[in-house]
């Protein structure tokens, strides 16, 4: 029997918000630039894609809630955290991949630098609503 874990819950709920708006806006923006200019920068906007995708799974796992839901939020933050780590880094060494702004280049200067700080605070949430160990 599982016990569920109430992830969206208390300071969880502004987080589930952030988490669902920078969904919607990575969704939308790298959505328009596939669609509109793929050719300049094919492998930013997938990346823009890809940090959609993992958004989505993170606000949908906190507000699920649950052991389930609770583990597969980790992965997502740690994928996240490299992720945005790891483009930050690569979009100042390489700047012909990232010709345009993304949701992680530049450790997501472009959204205020939100992206990079975002996963550490669904990390840290994450270890503070973890269930006890029976």
């Amino acid at each position: 029997m599982s016990e569920r874990v109430e992830l969206s819950s208390g300071p969880g709920r502004v987080l589930v918000f952030v988490y669902g708006v920078f969904a919607v806006a990575a969704t939308g923006r790298s959505l328009v630039q596939l669609g509109t200019d793929a050719g300049k920068a094919p492998f930013a906007y997938s990346l823009s894609l890809v940090a959609a995708v993992i958004y989505l799974v993170a606000t949908t796992c906190l507000l699920l809630g649950g052991r389930r839901a609770w583990t597969v939020a980790v992965v997502s933050c740690v994928v996240e955290l490299l992720g945005v780590l790891t483009i930050g880094v690569l979009s100042y060494v390489d700047t012909e991949l990232f010709p345009d702004k993304t949701v992680w280049s530049h450790f997501g200067q472009g959204y205020g630098f939100l992206p990079l700080v975002l996963p550490f605070l669904g990390l840290a949430w994450l270890r503070a609503t973890r269930a006890p160990r029976h």
